[in-house]
């Protein structure tokens, strides 16, 4: 039976869905109904959901609530609904408050507050960064990049590029490893003058093949032999010019990218 689960914040409920969702996935996926309810800053808002939760309780199995509210009494509200409520906060803060000898801030936070204009500008400026720098669009500016990504079309490149910008404040370029740079086993000349911030993407054959089949199906391109023969030179030329690389077939966007930061020692600009 389907249990539902309720993400209540009284901000945007980033922090308790971020973890929730870690939690969650150890769960069978197809039996749990999430429903998101952020921005419950009132007693009135609080009752409301309060009276929701009641009813789809009613309705079958109790539903389980996470959530994030700083309000003591908004929390109260909150569990009387008389489910299981577990709130990130109160679990997290208490015993930091002990360990720090200070009491935590009360209300938004920085990180769902008015964003610092520092961190805004950095976020900003590093995701312009990579939308410039996509796919080999301008290898002019490289020389400002944190890390330049390479690899085969359908590797991973541009996602992970946009992810470290977006999530760190890490201006990421990437580049297409093209047909004349796989047969003559060389880098493009832009690249040259960057090898020290170069970090390879590889993927295994049927894996590209099928991701090309759903964009340009039937064509060369999409064809098996094809993307057997580009991963197979890719993987060949970080080999003999020793660029560190990753298979990313089976890596999520966000184990890249941790990857890369702590195989070039990048630093998080943004929080």
């Amino acid at each position: 039976m389907t249990r539902t689960v309720f993400f209540v914040s009284d901000q945007t409920g980033i922090t308790v869905q971020t973890l929730g969702e870690a939690l969650l996935a150890h769960f069978p996926a197809n039996a749990i109904e999430r429903i998101d309810i952020p921005f419950i800053d009132t007693e009135q808002k609080a009752r409301q959901v309060a009276g929701r939760i009641r009813d789809t309780a009613s309705g079958g199995e109790p539903p389980v609530v996470l959530s994030s509210i700083t309000d003591d009494h908004l929390r109260a509200v909150i569990r009387s609904s008389g489910v299981l409520c577990l709130d990130v906060l109160e679990t997290f803060i208490a015993p930091l408050e002990e360990a720090f000898g200070v009491p935590a801030r009360h209300g938004a936070t920085p990180t769902h507050g008015i964003p610092e204009s520092n961190d805004y500008e950095e976020r900003i400026e590093a995701i312009n960064f990579s939308l410039a720098h996509d796919d080999g669009v301008d290898g002019k500016h490289l020389v400002e990049a944190d890390i330049i990504l390479i690899g085969v079309s359908r590797s991973g490149k541009t996602p992970t590029s946009l992810y470290l910008s977006l999530q760190f404040g890490i201006r990421a370029a990437n580049f297409p490893l093209t047909e004349d740079d796989l047969e003559n086993q060389t880098l493009p000349k832009s690249l040259l003058p960057h090898r020290n911030k170069l970090f390879g993407l590889s993927i295994d054959p049927m894996r590209v093949h099928r991701i090309r089949e759903e964009r340009r199906p039937g064509s060369r391109y999409s064809s098996l032999p094809q993307c057997q023969f580009e991963a197979r030179q890719a993987l060949r030329l970080y080999q003999r010019l020793n660029i560190p690389h990753l298979d990313s077939t089976h890596k999520s966007i966000e184990e890249i990218a941790t990857t890369v930061i702590q195989q070039f020692g990048l630093k998080r600009r943004v929080f």
